[in-house]
């Protein structure tokens, strides 16, 4: 991003050509900035190494489309009798590999990383881009032992073959009988 203080204005000697660069021709590079949050807000194109042009995919400022989907779950800690309830809802704007198929079926595995892991599954659904789970997985932990691990959460393919396609987590330390609803970016599974 450009510097705008006065040593950095257009005119100014010390100022590179760079693609964010005011002075460039408006037809090569475009790139539009919110001026709170910074994320692009238009689609772009531009060259790559080959001379190509590339659209750069447009990124709405509501969050509503990702790169990989988001799943929506629910926690809560019931302390009377110190469980863990967590309600796996939907997994939204879902993303696979061609390979997977055109509507693979698609479960979420879920993993508390205690120093025993606790391993659970949804049910497998056909894949489009809203799947239902709205299933419910209950644990008797204590407390303690939750707020200093995370819950990991994987998205599998289960036909034609299992493979992890995608994958998010969150941190247990807020944990309270409040039930509290999450929206987790799906990122790409690590290697």
């Amino acid at each position: 991003v450009s510097d705008l203080r006065a040593s950095a204005l257009p005119g100014s000697l010390d100022v590179s050509r760079s693609m964010f660069d005011l002075r460039s021709p408006p037809h090569r590079f475009m790139k539009r900035y919110d001026s709170v949050s910074s994320v692009p807000s238009s689609t772009s194109s531009r060259k790559d190494s080959q001379g190509s042009n590339r659209s750069l995919d447009t990124i709405t400022l509501s969050g509503d489309e990702r790169d990989f989907g988001r799943l929506n779950v629910k926690l809560c800690y019931v302390s009377s009798v110190e469980q863990i309830w967590i309600t796996v809802l939907h997994c939204k704007d879902l993303s696979w590999p061609s390979s997977c198929g055109e509507n693979p079926h698609i479960c979420v595995k879920g993993i508390l990383t205690l120093p025993k892991p606790v391993h659970f599954k949804s049910s497998a659904k056909e894949g489009c881009s809203d799947i239902e789970f709205m299933e419910t997985f209950v644990f008797a932990i204590k407390l303690q032992s939750l707020q200093a691990v995370r819950l990991v959460f994987k998205i599998q393919t289960q036909t034609p073959r299992k493979k992890t396609i995608g994958e998010c987590s969150l941190a247990l330390r807020e944990l309270s009988s409040q039930e509290s609803s999450h929206w987790l970016d799906v990122s790409p599974p690590s290697k």
